[in-house]
């Protein structure tokens, strides 16, 4: 019992710690937040990859399909 209430106080005392910390400001676009961050190559390529991994179990599925009924 005495672990699982210092791993909880550890986690909530890193959590406060870490909230409260100011963003970082004036990036080199000027804005306050910090600048632009370059999120959509990454989700694009998850999106793609999401989408081959599908298309590819969709046609393994249909021609496993057509096998079994020859």
């Amino acid at each position: 019992m005495k672990k699982i209430i210092l791993t909880v106080s550890f986690l909530l005392v890193n959590v406060a710690l870490i909230i409260a910390q100011a963003p970082p400001g004036g990036g080199p676009t000027g804005d306050p937040i910090g600048g632009a961050v370059p999120i959509d190559g990454g989700i694009s390529f998850l999106l793609a990859a999401g989408l081959a991994y599908t298309g590819k179990k969709f046609y393994d599925k249909k021609k496993e399909n057509k096998k079994e009924e020859l």
